[in-house]
């Protein structure tokens, strides 16, 4: 996997993926930032938010459990010292479907973040990482 990040101006850099997908990213505007893209270190949470997502879904497809929509909703905190690592992560859920198992849903979650998910297992080594989820009944 490779990816490019150029300066463009300000604090705003053009990154773009091996895949040929490209984001701008900002840095805040008390730091010279325009608010062109979001901040890198949201990038970072919101990748972790797609890669624990698209875990779940695969799990809970593969398990013939009929899914139509999966949210999560991310908090985090950071240290207020450098390196500003997150320090809290929770993840919660709300996962839509029709007859839904929570035992199902439960054990989805719990297998992205203990063993599939890259981004949640190392994001776990500085942060303490909580996870919970809803389910909606749909018709």
């Amino acid at each position: 996997m490779k990816a490019r990040v150029k300066w463009v101006e300000g604090m705003a850099f053009m990154a773009e993926a091996d895949s040929g997908h490209a984001i701008v990213m900002d840095g805040a505007p008390d730091i010279g930032g325009r608010n062109l893209g979001p901040r890198p270190m949201e990038m970072v949470l919101m990748g972790a938010g797609g890669c624990t997502s698209i875990d779940v879904v695969m799990i809970l497809q593969k398990s013939r459990q009929d899914v139509t929509d999966c949210q999560v909703v991310l908090e985090a905190t950071r240290a207020d010292d450098h390196p500003k690592v997150f320090t809290k992560i929770h993840f919660h859920f709300v996962v839509k479907g029709r007859n839904l198992k929570p035992e199902t849903v439960e054990r989805a979650i719990k297998l992205s973040a203990e063993k599939y998910c890259s981004a949640t297992i190392i994001l776990a080594k500085t942060a303490a990482v909580t996870h919970d989820f809803e389910i909606v009944e749909v018709q």
